[in-house]
């Protein structure tokens, strides 16, 4: 009986060998070989260099905290912010307490660092991206910032905005998507004015 099932395992063994060789080797590789002929700097994760030091990822946020720079989204990646490795959102809901709470504290935190500002708090400075990993912030939320980063640089506000506009990210075709500002790319305009 079991001399019946041999001519039965021998083509079941091939085709998972060959089709192992082909989908987790061949197909891979063909792959990665296209990706970095063809868009190399997205093969290698976007990544942002200046003077010879990677500084980061167009892709992935970074957090900051001084008065000078603009700040971005809250990361949903704790402990560690904007760890990659743990991206997702908290999956809050509006009515959870633990969200309320959070929004609550990080407005406390955007008000102490800046009294003088009074307007509303926009939305995405105060709540994480779905990844958790969001690097970039709405005009609203740079414009909400641009008081307390002028002062802090000793800028004048008006140029100030016009940095900010040079680095506003537009609707791709003038309709896909909503403009947005890249936090570290602004960020690195402002320490390149010094």
């Amino acid at each position: 009986m079991s001399m019946s099932f041999l001519p039965l395992w021998r083509p079941a063994l091939v085709s998972l060998i060959g089709l192992s060789l082909l989908t987790g080797g061949l197909y891979p590789l063909a792959v990665t070989g296209l990706a970095q002929a063809l868009f190399p700097a997205q093969a290698q994760g976007s990544l942002i260099q200046h003077g010879g030091q990677t500084l980061g990822s167009h892709l992935i946020g970074q957090p900051f905290s001084d008065p000078g720079h603009f700040w971005g989204r809250p990361s949903a990646t704790a402990p560690m912010a904007y760890n990659a490795a743990a991206s997702g959102g908290p999956n809050q809901g509006p009515l959870n307490p633990a969200l309320s709470e959070a929004v609550r504290a990080r407005i406390a935190a955007l008000r102490a660092a800046d009294p003088g500002q009074t307007g509303p708090v926009p939305v995405d400075l105060v709540t994480a991206s779905a990844s958790g990993l969001d690097p970039h912030i709405s005009p609203a939320a740079a414009a909400y910032q641009l008081p307390r980063v002028a002062r802090a640089r000793g800028l004048d506000p008006t140029e100030l905005q016009a940095l900010v506009e040079q680095h506003t990210e537009r609707p791709r075709w003038g309709w896909f998507g909503e403009a947005q500002v890249h936090v570290l790319a602004l960020n690195l305009a402002l320490d390149a004015r010094r």
